[in-house]
C-alpha cells in the first residue's frame, strides 16, 4: 500500500488515525504487553518503530492480526462465545 501525503496536515492526520502505540494495540487485540513482546520476538507483529519501552504499529497490520486471533480463538476456545 502506498501513502501519498502532501502536507503537514495530512501527515498529522495519518499519524493520529493510522499509527498505534503498544497500549492501543494491547486494547485492540485484547492481550497483555508481555504477549505483544512475544509476538514481536516471534515475528508475528512488526513495529514500524521501536522506542524505549514502547513501539509504534500501523493500524492496518493490527487489524489483520486481530482477525487472525479471532479465528484462532473461535477454533481453540469455542467455550468463550457462550
Amino acid at each position: 500500500m502506498e501513502y501519498h501525503l502532501k502536507n503537514r496536515e495530512e501527515v498529522e492526520c495519518f499519524i493520529k488515525n493510522e499509527v498505534l502505540t503498544t497500549s492501543e494495540v494491547v486494547e485492540i487485540l485484547g492481550v497483555t504487553r508481555q504477549r505483544i513482546s512475544q509476538m514481536i520476538s516471534a515475528g508475528k507483529l512488526n513495529p514500524i518503530k521501536k522506542l524505549r519501552g514502547d513501539s509504534l504499529f500501523l493500524r492496518r497490520d493490527i487489524e489483520e492480526r486481530k482477525k487472525e486471533l479471532e479465528a484462532l480463538r473461535k477454533k481453540y476456545r469455542p467455550y468463550d462465545d457462550k
